[in-house]
């Protein structure tokens, strides 16, 4: 197979219905040559901001000079962003070398009548293999849904577990509270292993608890533990207390408020694996020099996508607006039609000052129809709601919309951000 084929194959694997158990994942993993053994593995769960507390986890670990692999979903582009080698997109030709060697492995699994790996766990058996083949010294992988089985959740040998914020998603799947959610999300956390979370009264007892079961140092952020000094729409500024008893500065390329909480998760995660770390030039550096794709980033000038795509993460986007200044602001949605749209679009028309909503459609087959999404707005907003289901011809028309100085959000899905950064 070419790799157009064998993304097909991948492709038509299943993905939002069947899952096998943990027992089949380590046994894929057995059959890959446990590519898990001596790696040390930094684990990520929670609702919103994994994949941005993963890039800091990897960008300050390359700076202190450690052959790391990275492990992340969804792609928005390529499929090749989800195995990261060094920093680098795994490429063509190693993801179909690995792709074979994997899917041959598969196939040896069902002639011994041993079920094939859903989407998820065949692109994790795939990026485990290739962390293995190059060597990685550390590895960071963010979960995929929840945590307690979520395939991740296989591998046992980790030096970090960080549990970013727990809001509602996937509430069909992991439950209908913010405690039932945290629950399946701790299920990440092992014995005697350290685990970073945000100091938050819906959830954090929850993370304690478990902590405190498994004799796992749990490492809280309040607050109080920094302070912005400066938010732009291009960069923030803030300030922290280190575990050296020191202020450090740091320096994040991105609007988005929530992003200083993610990146105080990696920075407590990596002062708790490298104690004798007193200087933090080289920390600052990596911290800077991340840009994370689809979280609040500016695509074309004025025109920013940002991933929200449930209420969290909606709360915290229109925090990050509102720190910016005053201006003509038009907005972009779309959403997958198994997500909570309706409160989403409730808190974007009650608390975001905008003078159009365009609504479009996404090119899959989960994507809400336009018209019932504009539906919900009219019932919140007496603003403007344009419906145009072509994605070019919608954001041709929210360029316009806002003028020579005002700015286009778009948001309500990844896959809206990953066709967006497409066009």
């Amino acid at each position: 197979m070419n790799k157009k084929q064998a993304e097909a194959y991948i492709a038509n694997l299943p993905k939002f219905t069947t899952k096998n158990s943990l027992e089949h994942t380590r046994e894929f993993l057995v059959r890959l040559g446990n590519p898990q053994t001596n790696r040390k593995i930094l684990h990520v769960a929670g609702t919103n901001g994994k994949g941005s507390v993963c890039a800091y986890l990897q960008a300050i670990l390359l700076a202190e000079g450690k052959r790391t692999g990275m492990f992340i979903s969804p792609h928005l582009e390529r499929i090749n962003e989800r195995i990261i080698l060094q920093g680098e997109e795994i490429s063509d030709e190693k993801f179909l070398q690995v792709f074979h060697f994997v899917l041959h492995t598969v196939k040896e699994m069902e002639k011994e009548g041993i079920a094939h790996p859903s989407y998820f766990e065949f692109l994790f058996g795939m990026g485990m293999y290739a962390f293995m083949e190059a060597d990685m010294e550390y590895i960071v992988l963010e979960t995929g849904l929840g945590g307690r089985l979520d395939a991740t959740n296989a591998i046992q040998n980790k030096v970090m577990t960080v549990i970013t914020s727990i809001t509602l998603d996937h509430m069909e799947i992991l439950g209908d509270t913010i405690k039932k959610i945290a629950g399946e999300k701790v299920g990440i956390i092992k014995e005697d292993v350290p685990v970073v979370c945000l100091d938050d009264k819906e959830y954090t007892e929850v993370i304690e608890a478990r902590a405190k079961k498994l004799h796992a140092p749990c490492i809280k952020i309040s607050k109080n533990a920094y302070e912005i000094i400066e938010s732009t729409d291009k960069y923030i500024d803030f300030s922290a207390m280190n575990a050296y008893d020191k202020y450090v500065t740091w320096k994040l390329h991105n609007s988005g408020v929530y992003q200083v909480d993610n990146a105080m998760l990696a920075i407590k995660a990596m002062e708790y694996l490298f104690p004798e770390r007193k200087e933090m030039s080289l920390w600052q550096k990596a911290i800077e020099s991340v840009i994370w794709q689809g979280r609040m980033e500016e695509i074309k000038p004025n025109v920013i996508v940002d991933g929200a795509h449930n209420i969290g993460a909606i709360e915290a986007f229109v925090k990050s607006v509102e720190q910016m200044k005053n201006t003509r602001n038009i907005v972009l949605f779309s959403s997958v039609s198994d997500k909570d749209y309706e409160n989403m679009i409730q808190y974007l028309c009650l608390h975001m000052k905008a003078e159009s909503y365009i609504i479009t459609e996404i090119s899959d087959a989960r994507g809400e129809k336009p018209a019932r999404l504009a539906e919900v707005f009219r019932k919140y907003t007496k603003v403007e709601v344009i419906v145009e289901p072509d994605l070019s011809k919608a954001l041709a028309c929210a360029m316009e919309k806002s003028g020579k100085d005002g700015k286009v959000y778009c948001l309500g899905s990844l896959y809206l951000a990953g066709k967006l950064k497409e066009l």
